[in-house]
């Protein structure tokens, strides 16, 4: 049985360790974090006024990529609700943005209809106006994910190594300051000429210490991978706090194994049947 344990929450980071699993297994949870995890984005974009410096297209593609804060249990997909595509309060967030400048337009300055559902960044700089400029639009949000495009993905820098296993005999190291110094994160420290792990975790399995051990005649310092432990870390972007994408990218994981299993026991039921 997998065991996952959390080293860190915050509102937009979360790191794991996950215990009794394999690479095949962590690396499915990356994949959907990463393209699976649905999302509100801005679709749809109506510029009734602009004489900014940027193009309609540059101003859109900007407003497209802010992340929109979504809540999961509410909204739906266009194609599954009952408006039938039509754009209604389950399936769609509406945006109005009025700018007249001198000033930045900030990602704060479009509007919700609903306050809940505001830019998760409120200083993300849109466009800069001069004296005289303005921008005015409409825009529409609808619920997408990371393998349409790009403005849907909630997670990013989702990644995972082997958990390290950093084992030391100070009997048979002969320079415990080289051996300390030759580490780029710091995962040791050189004590009245011992050698001391502190920062097990932060060891990135690149074997230089191991190396500078040999180097200084010495073979106390051993580093090897856990194959079924792994230190998993993701962001997201605000749109969906840590907990809730992972927990849904855990429940898009399991109904794609149940929809496997069902249609493999169909093969099965048709092989009989032959």
């Amino acid at each position: 049985m997998v065991n996952v344990k959390v080293k860190e929450l915050q509102p937009r980071r979360c790191r794991l360790v996950i215990d009794e699993a394999t690479p095949y297994f962590v690396n499915s949870l990356r994949r959907v974090l990463l393209s699976e995890v649905p999302k509100m984005a801005i679709d749809d974009v109506i510029v009734y006024d602009n004489n900014s410096g940027l193009f309609d297209e540059i101003v859109a593609h900007r407003v497209g990529l802010l992340p929109v804060t979504t809540d999961l249990n509410l909204f739906k997909f266009r194609k599954e609700c009952v408006c039938e595509g039509k754009g209604c309060q389950n399936c769609t967030i509406r945006f109005t943005l009025s700018k007249e400048g001198p000033g930045v337009v900030y990602s704060r300055d479009l509007q919700p209809d609903n306050p809940a559902y505001a830019i998760a960044d409120p200083a993300i700089p849109i466009v800069e106006l001069l004296k005289g400029q303005r921008l005015i639009l409409e825009a529409e949000a609808i619920l997408g994910v990371g393998r349409d495009h790009a403005k849907w993905q909630v997670c990013s820098g989702v990644g995972y190594k082997y958990y390290p296993i950093v084992k030391v005999n100070n009997g048979q190291v002969q320079n415990a300051d080289a051996v300390s110094k030759s580490c780029p994160v710091d995962v040791f420290e050189a004590h009245k000429g011992e050698l001391q792990v502190v920062r097990e975790e932060a060891c990135i399995l690149c074997n230089a210490c191991v190396e500078k051990d040999r180097e200084t005649g010495g073979k106390g310092v051993t580093i090897k991978g856990d194959e079924t432990k792994f230190l998993f870390k993701f962001e997201t972007d605000g749109s969906l706090k840590p907990d809730v994408a992972l927990l849904k990218a855990v429940e898009i994981m399991k109904n794609r194994l149940n929809e496997f299993e069902e249609k493999a026991l169909k093969l099965k039921v048709m092989e009989a049947e032959v």
